[in-house]
């Protein structure tokens, strides 16, 4: 009768579905948000072409233009790595390669929007 058993029954060493619809709605949400953000984004940075630094910075660092951007970034960040983290799971077949890719992906991914927050919080809070 094992001919009759549905082929997840027998999936093996694959892990559990339970944050596969998570990280679906995370997507999706990221993108939303980046659908929406990225005409706007588009729109001040040619708005800042030809401006020089203390003008940008001072057009920068508007409270409703700095949180937008941050927003921004950050879900720019976040919907870049839930993708490469799909890519990864899909064609990475080796165990220790996915692992240190997985690993890399997530530390350059931090290290960017720590460094894009950062960078933010400069321009917003310098004199």
């Amino acid at each position: 009768m094992s001919h009759l058993r549905h082929p997840i029954a027998t999936a093996r060493g694959l892990g559990s579905g339970k944050d596969g619809v998570h990280h679906w709605w995370l997507q999706r949400v990221t993108a939303v948000a980046l659908a929406l953000l990225t005409p706007w984004f588009v729109y001040l940075v040619l708005g800042l072409i030809g401006k020089d630094y203390a003008t940008a910075r001072l057009s920068l660092a508007q409270p409703v233009t700095a949180s937008l951007l941050l927003i921004y970034v950050l879900a720019l960040f976040w919907h870049a790595r839930l993708g490469l983290q799909v890519v990864i799971e899909d064609y990475i077949h080796q165990r220790g390669a996915e692992v240190a890719l997985q690993l890399a992906v997530k530390l350059v991914y931090v290290f960017a929007a720590v460094l894009s927050v950062v960078s933010i919080g400069r321009l917003v809070f310098s004199a």
